[in-house]
């Protein structure tokens, strides 16, 4: 029999393939709240928590207690010195007084803890507090949107709002520095 070298030697089947990618298992739909949901049954939001990208924030979990309102505004005040921002006396005085109003807010839908965030771009800051509640049925405070009004009439607020969720409701204020 003649010797057959490696290439002329043809083998008798084909190579074995890799098996196609599964198809990755899809996440469940979303409930548009369009079936069985009856009334007074809230559709979920995309909103997650809050999110900050692309700018330097800090945020602190606080317990619903008379003292909460002080506290966040010496950490606002001391994070805003720490980032360099020189305030003036006046400006001192309405960062604190925004600060107030939004921690009151949060604290008045009567939820075991709250969250106070604040985040700084380009000589303005966010004040935001989150009253983490769940029961929905109820609403928040009543009155709960005047602080909007109040917030409005302050000089060093360019804007501000309220937004309620699933998860609770967040006022926020965006003051100039």
């Amino acid at each position: 029999m003649p010797s057959q070298t490696t290439a002329d030697h043809h083998p008798d089947y084909p190579p074995k393939t890799p098996p196609p990618p599964k198809k990755p298992i899809s996440p469940p739909r979303p409930d548009t709240g369009g079936g069985s949901s009856g009334p007074g049954t809230v559709a979920a939001t995309g909103r997650r928590g809050v999110a900050m990208r692309n700018r330097r924030g800090v945020n602190w979990p606080m317990d619903n207690a008379p003292w909460t309102t002080a506290k966040a505004r010496r950490r606002v005040l001391v994070q805003l010195a720490e980032w360099g921002h020189r305030l003036s006396d006046p400006a001192v005085e309405v960062t604190s007084r925004v600060v107030q109003l939004v921690v009151t807010a949060a604290l008045a839908d009567e939820s075991k803890r709250i969250s106070v965030h604040l985040t700084d771009q380009d000589e303005q800051a966010c004040i935001l507090a989150l009253s983490h509640g769940t029961d929905l049925t109820a609403g928040y405070a009543p009155g709960g949107d005047r602080v909007l009004t109040e917030l409005g009439t302050l000089p060093v607020v360019s804007s501000c709002g309220t937004d309620i969720a699933p998860d609770g409701r967040r006022i926020w204020a965006v003051v100039n520095l």
